[in-house]
């Protein structure tokens, strides 16, 4: 139940770094003019990752306290979801968020991670949503919120990129960049 505690606790004080440097990041942006977009889906992921702190608290915490046997492996995989979060903040810059704001006609970034892959935070929180439920044998929370994870980013992921064709050169930067999800489909 330490080991639970504290892991928790260290991930709960990320988030919260997280939403300052996401809302710093923010309030510059609209200064300099950029508009936001999906503002209806992201009350529904604030909830959906809300409701995964919960369950893992419950579940991991309460119900089957404890780590998984495979704990080392596990704990490696998510220090290298970690080490991805911070290349991905450090490469976005200013232009991190947690949400859809866009700054018009900004330049768009491609590189760091973006270099290689259109969206590869999302990817990070996926693998997140898998590491962290496996470490604590929290089987319900991975299965239901790994589900609610993609279906949130199969409406997030097709706004961000209307959005970023919208209102900068992001066709002609990321023409060939892979994207993730197979699900989505690239424009022709």
């Amino acid at each position: 139940m330490l080991y639970f505690a504290l892991f928790f606790t260290v991930l709960l004080i990320q988030r919260l770094v997280e939403l300052y440097i996401a809302k710093s990041n923010e309030m510059w942006m609209k200064k300099q003019g950029a508009k936001e977009y999906g503002q209806g889906h992201y009350k529904m992921m604030v909830a959906i990752h809300i409701a995964f702190f919960i369950s893992l608290l419950i579940e991991g915490g309460v119900l089957h306290p404890g780590v998984n046997r495979y704990w080392p492996l596990l704990l490696c995989g998510f220090i290298f979801t970690q080490l991805g979060r911070i290349w991905v903040i450090a490469s976005l810059g200013k232009y991190w968020n947690t949400k859809i704001i866009v700054l018009p006609k900004a330049e768009i970034v491609a590189k760091g991670p973006y270099k290689y892959l259109k969206h590869p935070n999302y990817l990070i929180v996926t693998l997140e949503f898998i590491f962290v439920p496996l470490l604590f044998n929290a089987y319900w929370t991975l299965f239901i919120f790994a589900l609610l994870n993609q279906l949130i980013l199969s409406i997030r992921i097709p706004l961000e990129e209307q959005a970023l064709r919208n209102e900068t050169d992001y066709k002609r930067i990321h023409p060939h960049t892979k994207g993730w999800m197979t699900s989505i489909k690239k424009e022709k």
